[in-house]
């Protein structure tokens, strides 16, 4: 699949499938270096690639979708074409055929454009295509994957409910077992493409309460009987982003939509969720790049007492403080999505990224406001939409909070 336009096919993509033997043998710091100092081909170009995408298609429409709260479903198609809904996803259903590394530059490049379609992407790939990708029969594969790379259809993922976020194990959305189907009533709510998706992946309850094995998760058509889009959320940031509930009444669904096996549903998406953070984390990077940049580029313009202010010990020091919490947060970042190509365990790595960089992508926000001053608090910068969007990734995939159990958790074992 190219991973430009089909007019503009990528030419040096060779270079990308060549990714495994760049960094079979790479160590996670020497690996860093490499990516930090002098990054490799294939990274560059991709990154080129998304950053130029996302300055055409996106930087354009930024502030008119984000005060109508339009969600874009045509750039989907057009990010599809490009590559970036698939990323993961083998060549043999459609998808580019990368890994982590990859991922997570594209992610970032998009956020430093817009938070929005940056969140949407992430929740496309990480969560429903990755749940399918990871779990799913080859039929199930066969048949969604290639949709859902390709950009024709779009997925969304159903876990957290009205009165479950953390507690999962509570959740009462109940899939009880008629002959061979399965019978779905509940909400789930605070999803991405709730309305929009074409598929979902939804976690339901199967067995007792709190069981870790008592949830299953299937894979639901928009159009199946029963189940039906609710209310769409009225957020303070990703606004371009659709976040609503997804309603089952009496929702049919035949034993065939299982991913894996029943009972599996809770384990599959905690190691979902681990590729969700680092996804997060990456989301953050680029919304704390993009305040950054603003923030330098407004200090280097900006005249006060007949000098940039840049120049000025209280602004530089600050922008000093920002570039080294961007960097932390890279490697945070970078180290979690290498441990996660090389299928090892980063439970504890995609929980500190993630942790760490969703709060220093709030504090670097609210830092280029304040470099901004009255400016910084108008519409006609970007910063006060990066401090918006910014605050949702505190809270999504797991709050800091749930972050902070899970590495204690790890670091205790």
């Amino acid at each position: 699949m190219a991973f430009f336009c089909k007019k503009k096919p990528f030419k040096h993509y060779q270079l990308i499938q060549s990714r495994a033997a760049t960094y079979s043998n790479i160590s996670p710091p020497t690996l860093f270096m490499v990516q930090t100092a002098d990054m490799t081909d294939n990274l560059l170009l991709i990154r080129e690639s998304a950053k130029s995408f996302a300055e055409v298609h996106i930087l354009p429409h930024v502030m008119e979708w984000d005060e109508v709260q339009h969600f874009p479903r045509d750039l989907f198609h057009a990010l599809g074409q490009q590559g970036f809904l698939g990323v993961l996803v083998p060549e043999k259903y459609n998808g580019s055929g990368l890994g982590y590394q990859e991922y997570i530059t594209i992610i970032g490049e998009i956020s430093k454009v817009c938070g929005s379609i940056g969140l949407s992407v992430a929740a496309h790939n990480s969560l429903c295509t990755g749940h399918i990708l990871q779990f799913g029969n080859e039929a199930q594969k066969e048949k969604y994957l290639p949709l859902l790379a390709t950009g024709e259809w779009l997925g969304a993922w159903g876990l957290t409910e009205p009165n479950t976020g953390s507690d999962a194990g509570r959740m009462q959305c109940v899939a009880k077992r008629d002959g061979d189907d399965y019978v779905i009533n509940g909400t789930k709510c605070w999803i991405t493409h709730g309305i929009s998706g074409d598929v979902a992946v939804v976690i339901a309850r199967t067995g007792e309460l709190l069981d870790s094995r008592g949830m299953t998760a299937f894979v639901i058509e928009r159009g199946t009987p029963g189940f039906k889009a609710g209310k769409k959320e009225n957020k303070l940031g990703m606004r371009a982003s659709e976040t609503a509930e997804m309603i089952f009444d009496n929702c049919r669904v035949h034993k065939s939509q299982v991913l894996g096996q029943e009972g599996e549903g809770f384990v599959q998406s905690m190691k979902i969720l681990d590729g969700g953070r680092i996804s997060i984390a990456a989301l953050s990077l680029g919304i704390a790049k993009g305040a950054y940049e603003a923030a330098v580029k407004y200090a280097k313009e900006r005249q006060q007492f007949g000098k940039p202010i840049a120049e000025f010990q209280g602004i530089s020091f600050k922008l000093a403080d920002m570039a080294v919490k961007i960097e932390a947060a890279e490697l945070l970042t970078r180290q979690a999505a290498y441990l996660k190509n090389e299928k090892r365990n980063c439970t504890k790595e995609a929980a500190m990224a993630k942790y760490y960089a969703s709060e220093i992508a709030v504090a670097i926000s609210n830092d280029a406001v304040q470099v901004h001053g009255g400016y910084g608090y108008t519409k006609d910068f970007p910063v006060e939409k990066f401090y918006r969007d910014s605050k949702l990734c505190t809270i999504g995939e797991g709050t800091s909070e749930i972050q902070k159990i899970v590495i204690a958790r790890e670091a205790l074992r």
